[in-house]
């Protein structure tokens, strides 16, 4: 079986998959409602909309999201159309939400947006807007790896076949001259391939050697005694790339442009304030994510993994093209057409109107 058909076969498996504590919709858990987010009295619905459904991870890579329900800025801008959000745990059971109209609009990374846009044909997803950038490291056991080179035959733990981050290893370590087979994770290192929540415990048994992983995970593997070996964006120009994207359902787009404008003001709000303030914001994030999964991060990791990520309203998106060419030098992914995967026409509204400057899509707009 070719490489590239057996990497779908593996997404189509995942995605089958139950993903703990999965809701009754089927694919991801219903983010719990927070006495911050309620619906204005007097307010009007928007497009006539009852709800606008939201997804998102538990990571602080999403934090947009994670803060933006907390304190209830989507909630405002949605006015009487209620803002149901939904956590997940994986890009693929996100993307299938997506297309099955589960949700409307979601934050996720870059690799799933481009393979749910690339095999639908382009017809699944639109990328509307940046988030965040950064937060991802390659964090090590220092008894067994003190350099770059050390990690040459150890056991790396990257969060699932074809993520972001482990395309991002996989080309790293191509990058120093050793061969990997992408599917098994086999060769000069070993890629297992480990969901995040189960990461620190592998770590612990010394199972994996390390991980390439984002945050809050590697501030996790930190608290365990692991070290920070190689922060992932200096490996980019200005230390920029793109980790966290805002997608929304092509036909909801068409449908609703109101409630996607009322969203992306929102993000953008959000941004601002979370910039602003950055204290409150963590504290903030860490609450929704209590809410969420009923368990905060302590200090010793929300502290460290929340200076490491940087919130942007830009998709970045000449990185995300980047890292599609990653994915397709690693054997994942066959040469994708991304020509139309942008359409940042309403997030450029919303920050012409607040004095901002517009964002690129680097020739990849619809």
């Amino acid at each position: 079986m070719p490489a590239t058909q057996a990497f779908r076969r593996t997404l189509a498996v995942i995605a089958a998959l139950p993903l703990l504590t999965l809701a009754a919709c089927g694919y991801g858990s219903e983010a719990k409602d927070d006495d911050t987010a309620k619906v204005a009295a007097g307010a009007k619905k928007i497009d006539g909309l009852d709800s606008v459904k939201i997804g998102y991870f538990g990571n602080l890579t999403h934090a947009t999201a994670l803060v933006g329900v907390q304190k209830g800025i989507f909630q405002k801008e949605l006015g009487a159309t209620e803002v149901e959000p939904a956590t997940f745990n994986a890009g693929p059971s996100e993307i299938e939400a997506l297309n099955s109209g589960s949700i409307d609009i979601g934050w996720i990374g870059p690799s799933p947006a481009i393979n749910g846009f690339t095999k639908s044909g382009g017809k699944s997803l639109k990328i509307i807007g940046g988030s965040a950038s950064g937060g991802v490291k390659l964090v090590v056991n220092p008894k067994k790896i003190k350099t770059l080179k050390d990690v040459e035959g150890k056991r790396i733990a990257t969060p699932q076949l074809g993520n972001t981050q482990d395309v991002a290893f996989l080309n790293w370590a191509a990058e120093q001259g050793w061969k990997v087979d992408a599917q098994s994770g086999k060769g000069d290192v070993t890629v297992v391939r480990t969901d995040n929540k189960i990461t620190p415990d592998a770590y612990k048994s010394g199972s994996v050697d390390g991980a390439w992983v984002p945050e809050p995970t590697a501030s996790k593997l930190v608290a365990e005694g692991g070290k920070v070996l190689l922060d992932e964006s200096s490996l980019w120009p200005d230390k920029k790339f793109v980790i966290t994207n805002i997608i929304v359902r092509q036909a909801f787009l068409k449908e609703h442009p109101k409630a996607v404008e009322a969203v992306l003001k929102a993000s953008v709000e959000t941004n601002k304030w979370i910039n602003a303030n950055p204290d409150e914001a963590k504290a903030a994030a860490n609450k929704q994510l209590e809410s969420d999964s009923g368990k905060a991060l302590p200090a010793d990791v929300l502290d460290p993994a929340w200076k490491s990520i940087r919130f942007t309203d830009d998709p970045l998106a000449s990185t995300l093209h980047t890292e599609a060419d990653h994915a397709v030098k690693a054997g994942l992914l066959e040469k994708p057409n991304l020509n139309g995967i942008y359409d940042l026409t309403l997030l450029n509204k919303v920050l012409k109107a607040e004095g901002a400057s517009p964002v690129g899509d680097a020739g990849l707009g619809s």
